[in-house]
């Protein structure tokens, strides 16, 4: 029985590019097991632990995205600690060192060939979940393709307005524009995409314009 940690690490791992040999290998499971659970996009409902849910539980999810999206680089727990916070984890920082350590590499990882893009040419979006039902949690996340820097905003949708709030606050936070915006969920990119074009458009209107008014060239 995998734990949900492994179920979230497998989609997280192959909607960055792995193939299923190399996530079975990685997570010590069979290939079988990988494409069995790639073919579900919810956690397969079991019967209940006598285990009880800690307060770090709800947002496990979104610190192993969080983990996998930094790769190679390394988020210090109190980084990580912080970000949870600001969205109600009301527990102990040695409680989150505890889960996250377990995923740091022990050793310095093998030189790979890494798809490379220059700064401010690309950004990548997307929303993660953190907490489902009626009380749902859900995490824009943005993060530049060269520095692999992140910018991450709190929704409780993923509605059109929460894709241009959060695109628009992480070009205020990044500091500008650049030249390919990435979705990695195609149903939103296809569905949200004129949408983000908007934005875009009318962010760099307002910066020729802030340029006009300040005499830059």
């Amino acid at each position: 029985m995998l734990t949900k940690e492994i179920f979230v690490d497998i989609h997280v791992r192959f909607a960055q590019g792995q193939s299923l040999r190399k996530i079975a290998s990685e997570l010590g499971i069979s290939r079988n097991t990988v494409k069995h659970h790639l073919q579900q996009q919810t956690m397969p409902t079991y019967a209940k632990r006598s285990q009880q849910p800690t307060k770090l539980s709800p947002f496990k999810p979104y610190l192993l995205q969080r983990i996998e999206l930094a790769k190679p680089d390394w988020i210090p727990a109190t980084v990580l600690f912080d970000e949870v916070v600001e969205n109600g984890y009301q527990g102990g920082i040695a409680q989150l060192r505890r889960f996250v350590c377990q995923f740091k590499p022990s050793i310095v990882p093998e030189v790979v060939v890494r798809f490379e893009t220059q700064p401010g040419q690309q950004m990548q979006i997307d929303f993660t979940s953190i907490r489902r039902g009626k009380k749902s949690l859900k995490a824009f996340v943005a993060t530049l393709g060269y520095s692999r820097a992140s910018y991450v905003k709190f929704f409780d949708n993923e509605r059109a307005e929460s894709w241009q709030q959060g695109l628009r606050e992480a070009f205020d936070y990044f500091g500008g524009v650049p030249q390919e915006v990435l979705c990695d969920n195609a149903k939103s990119s296809s569905s949200n995409g004129m949408l983000m074009q908007k934005v875009i458009i009318n962010y760099m209107s307002k910066c020729f314009k802030c340029r006009k008014i300040t005499g830059l060239n």
